[in-house]
């Protein structure tokens, strides 16, 4: 492996992740323009333990547990194959969804709900056939409750569990990181969300029981997510990253991915690599910058 510091310590690399995650360069795309409108602190604010979760490094690794782990349930999956331009524009696909995350996390409320509306529209157009875990044909739309609930546990779960497994702190801890964030599901349609980490444990539990199972897509969508077209160098620090990923999975997951469980020293060198990527990086994202610039401006 080759030295941290060469690694990491470098313009050019720090320029390419922002361009991977957000479209730009200098990790401001136009959309990060819409931050600034508003005068009030949106959905979470500072001090929440939203802001704490996605403002840490680790949602990097935390991103990628959220795509395995949607792999796993085959009527989302379908819509990831039949609808998503993951192949053909995965770096696009990334930053759309980055968008979403960001805007949600740091945006006004009015800003929020615009983004909402316009991810409501797609949301529209994704339907499809899938199959069941008992084998039956079904109606897949994204818009249904139940498959909104599905992936909006899938993200809270692997953000909250990658940030913990990597040994980040959440000053208000899990359960509050899990109520505030049920927030952001309300505007894309889902009234009921989990409401703490037990309830969360229980919900995923009757996802595994009821809905979860391995379909034609699953090798091939999660091939694409382990093996993304990245440079060499990208590739070596995203593979350090998914294999956190991959330790943090619940077993059954795992086993329906197809994925054995990874030795727990990829989680101890995703922590050091991360804590030195924040350092190049800086403390707090543009976004969150410029979250926090909207605010004061109005107290």
């Amino acid at each position: 492996m080759p030295r941290l510091d060469n690694f990491f310590l470098t313009k050019p690399f720090a320029d390419k992740f922002r361009e991977i995650v957000s479209g730009s360069k200098d990790g401001k795309p136009d959309w990060v323009k819409s931050i600034e409108i508003g005068s009030d602190a949106g959905l979470f604010g500072p001090g929440s333990a939203v802001w704490e979760v996605h403002g840490c490094v680790a949602t990097l690794v935390g991103g990628i547990r959220a795509l395995l782990l949607q792999a796993a349930h085959p009527a989302p999956l379908s819509g990831v194959a039949q609808h998503s331009r993951y192949e053909s524009d995965p770096m696009g696909r990334l930053a759309g969804t980055s968008r979403w995350l960001t805007i949600t996390t740091f945006a006004s409320t009015e800003v929020i709900a615009r983004e909402a509306e316009r991810v409501n529209t797609m949301h529209k157009a994704v339907v499809g056939e899938y199959v069941k875990k008992d084998g039956a044909h079904a109606h897949y739309e994204a818009r249904n409750p139940r498959f909104l609930l599905w992936v909006h546990c899938a993200f809270t779960d692997s953000f909250l569990k990658a940030h913990l497994a990597l040994g980040y702190p959440i000053k208000a801890g899990g359960d509050a990181y899990v109520r505030e964030w049920s927030k952001s599901a309300q505007p894309l349609g889902l009234a009921s969300a989990p409401q703490s980490m037990a309830e969360m444990e229980e919900t995923l539990a009757d996802f595994r029981s009821k809905d979860l199972v391995r379909s034609e897509a699953t090798a091939r969508v999660v091939k694409f997510i382990l093996h993304p077209p990245f440079p060499f160098v990208g590739l070596m620090f995203y593979r350090v990253l998914s294999n956190a990923a991959i330790f943090t999975l619940d077993e059954n997951e795992r086993k329906i991915l197809n994925l054995k469980k990874p030795s727990k020293i990829w989680v101890k060198v995703a922590r050091l690599m991360l804590n030195v990527f924040s350092a190049v990086l800086g403390p707090e994202s543009p976004s969150q910058q410029v979250a926090r610039e909207r605010i004061a401006a109005h107290q």
